[in-house]
């Protein structure tokens, strides 16, 4: 009796086994066609809502000089969006926010520096206070937007509370403004090149004060991920001796814990949190013919690559953006013969 039941136990594994379904093999990346532009183009940035919504923005080159460059995902294609004011003068696009229902991208036309908004009632402009010789940075969230540059006396931010523009002060010591990321009106991060080094500002709703990040010696930023979570992710790079490596750090609300996955020298630049959960960026691909990707989750790194493109003599992913549950990325593609134009690549979705 007690063979027959094992037996019969046996059976019963087996056949569960065999009727359970195989394992979903992991996403892979795809090609998306985007409407060719004037090379040789530069991307600037990527950003998505969901994913049925995502812009893309850069400049191309034309005989009468750079020429701002936009793009629309609708959530089954690329196109080409040139009813902005201005679209055909000279100038470029640089980042890409999503504020509410609106998107807010920073803009230079003609040697001015202003934001074009887009509502349901269409695109409008905002300009800014001042023309700043560097425009370096734009970040902007509900009630609250930033520019970051300098003029010839040194170092600005320019703040907009929804209704007006103010300049704000920096700390002392700051020599040059790099960068800047926002969670909320009341809690955004910039990254400064200062008297003693790299260093890390925090923008608490009333004034730029130093965060007391504790960088590694001899390293910068790249950029910065504030989270709706509370978490913030720091993202640059650390010299020893004379050699580059990759750096993050990440702020749980309690400390900072830093970690050295093998990128190399990876600009960490065009990082976002994926759908996941992990950290994604372009790297720099042993492939000429296709692009490269990096999925980081602690001190670990795993690797993908884009689909192969023929005659490809370099693919470079400049910009990605989560779109609901796939990654979007934006970037060129030089095809043996010619020079670079877009290309865009989806992962899952």
């Amino acid at each position: 009796m007690n063979s027959l039941r094992t037996v019969a136990v046996c059976l019963v594994i087996a056949c569960a086994t065999l009727v359970q379904p195989a394992a979903a093999a992991p996403p892979t990346w795809s090609a998306l066609p985007v409407p060719a532009a004037s090379p040789p183009v530069t991307v600037s940035d990527l950003a998505a809502r969901g994913p049925g919504e995502a812009w893309a923005t850069g400049y191309e080159q034309t005989a009468d000089g750079l020429r701002p460059m936009l793009h629309r995902w609708d959530g089954t294609a690329w196109s080409r969006d040139t009813t902005f004011p201005g679209a055909t003068e000279p100038g470029w696009l640089r980042e890409a926010q999503f504020v509410g229902e609106e998107v807010w991208i920073l803009r230079n036309r003609a040697g001015e520096g202003e934001i074009l908004r887009r509502s349901a009632g269409g695109w409008s402009t905002v300009p800014l206070p001042q023309t700043l010789r560097t425009h370096q940075d734009f970040a902007a969230v509900p009630g609250a937007a930033w520019v970051v540059g300098e003029d010839d006396t040194g170092p600005k931010v320019l703040h907009h509370d929804g209704s007006g523009w103010t300049a704000r002060s920096v700390p002392d010591g700051v020599l040059y403004l790099m960068g800047i990321a926002a969670r909320t009106a009341t809690d955004a991060w910039a990254w400064a090149d200062t008297d003693t080094g790299t260093a890390v500002l925090r923008w608490d709703g009333r004034a730029w004060r130093d965060a007391e990040v504790p960088l590694p010696p001899d390293s910068n930023v790249h950029t910065i991920l504030p989270e709706p979570s509370g978490r913030v992710t720091v993202g640059g790079s650390r010299y020893t001796d004379g050699v580059a490596r990759t750096y993050l750090m990440t702020w749980n609300g309690h400390g900072w814990r830093t970690t050295h996955p093998p990128l190399g020298d990876t600009s960490t630049e065009a990082m976002v949190r994926g759908p996941d959960g992990a950290l994604w960026l372009p790297v720099r691909s042993e492939q000429a013919f296709r692009s490269r990707y990096a999925r980081v989750d602690g001190s670990r790194a795993t690797f993908s690559h884009g689909p192969e493109r023929t005659n490809a003599i370099d693919v470079r992913p400049r910009a990605l953006a989560r779109a609901g549950t796939s990654l979007l990325s934006f970037g060129t593609a030089e095809i043996y013969g010619s020079k670079p134009n877009l290309m865009s690549e989806r992962l899952g979705g």
